[in-house]
């Protein structure tokens, strides 16, 4: 089979031509810059990239070259992920435990401001060669509801303990800052006012300045139903600031990840057999592309492509979906709405799954492939 080019029209195209048996993860980059262009012309501050979301280089390249300049790393890892597509990046390490190691290699690559939630990770700062000056950012945690899943339970200081540990951070010879994460797939502002003006509260506590505030991710991506109203929540933010801090107004910055990405991929799966009792078995699953479905339900926008290119348009009936693996609980966790005149070999095509998808899939028994093909659109 002769090679195909290397940028396909639409997943449709690539499909009827290559027909592969293993799954794919197709990205359309035009996708991507206009995400990245949302945020930069509605959020009113730095918009950075959390890499933990997608680290694929084409990713990173694609955000580089839309006018990111800052990225969220966690991990030494990530830094050398980003550096190696965008060498003058700006890096934030807001993942707040690290190892004495880690921190080193931080400092080795020039990282421009850390995230803290206790007195010893800030002390690792100090000890590891942190430059004096640097920003550091007291991340708070708040029993606040509205997203998917509470990043709280891991991370973060009461507002007490924030209070605390920012006249350390000023003590120390460090910048002030404040940072929180509202929780994943949050698309409530109210979550987001909440804790701004917590950490307001926090500084004026300390007695501290902030010299900028990290409203963290958590926005929400399209996975079911309407998109959400990501200007809304940038207006909330804005008003929140305002009010909150007044005169004393702190820079804004936020790290989207799961939104920022998650348009950008679609993911095809083949239908691999349909049992008598309808089940269908996939050639993906939630060691591959669907880690995140037993936690935030699968993703609904999806459309069924038969084996000739055509759409498959019968009444949709709920059907047990299980992925390729043979381990039993391989499986999304709620029936999927699928045509009834679905066949062996056609294909599922899934929208919306550039966030995690890649990062998280695990190759167990062998499935959960890593190709991306590049598209022009993606429907």
């Amino acid at each position: 089979m002769q090679p195909g080019p290397a940028l396909w029209s639409t997943p449709r195209a690539h499909l009827l031509s290559a027909r592969p048996d293993d799954a794919i993860l197709f990205f359309a980059p035009d996708v991507l810059r206009r995400t990245a262009r949302r945020f930069q012309d509605g959020f009113p501050g730095l918009v950075t990239y959390a890499v933990k979301a997608n680290d694929a280089p084409e990713v990173l390249e694609n955000l580089s070259a839309s006018g990111l300049t800052a990225f969220d790393v966690a991990s030494p890892f990530e830094m050398r992920a980003v550096r190696a597509v965008a060498p003058r990046a700006v890096l934030h390490y807001n993942n707040p435990v690290r190892s004495m190691a880690e921190v080193r290699t931080a400092v080795e690559m020039g990282v421009a401001s850390y995230a803290v939630d206790g007195l010893r990770e800030l002390q690792k700062l100090t000890d590891a060669g942190v430059p004096k000056g640097t920003e550091v950012s007291v991340r708070l945690h708040l029993p606040v509801p509205g997203a998917a899943y509470d990043f709280g339970a891991k991370f973060g200081e009461t507002p007490e303990g924030a209070a605390r540990l920012l006249r350390q951070v000023v003590e120390m010879g460090f910048r002030p800052a404040m940072t929180f994460h509202p929780g994943t797939q949050c698309a409530d502002p109210a979550a987001w006012v909440a804790y701004i003006l917590a950490c307001a509260s926090a500084a004026q506590l300390a007695g501290v300045r902030l010299d900028r505030l990290n409203v963290g991710g958590g926005f929400a991506a399209h996975r079911n139903g309407h998109a959400p109203d990501l200007e809304t929540i940038f207006a909330g933010i804005d008003a929140a600031v305002a009010q909150a801090f007044g005169a004393a107004r702190p820079a804004l910055v936020c790290e989207p990840g799961r939104a920022m990405v998650a348009d950008a991929f679609s993911a095809a799966a083949r239908v691999k057999t349909i049992r008598e009792d309808g089940s269908v078995f996939l050639n993906d699953g939630i060691y591959g592309s669907f880690a995140e479905a037993p936690i935030l339900g699968s993703v609904d926008r999806m459309e069924a492509i038969a084996h000739d290119g055509s759409p498959r348009r019968g009444q949709a009936t709920p059907r047990i979906v299980f992925g390729p693996t043979c381990d039993s609980l391989d499986r999304l966790p709620a029936p999927v709405p699928l045509p009834a005149d679905l066949a062996e070999d056609d294909w599922l095509l899934f929208h919306g799954m550039g966030a995690y998808s890649r990062a998280t899939l695990t190759r167990f028994n062998g499935y959960g492939s890593e190709r991306i093909v590049t598209v022009e659109r993606l429907s």
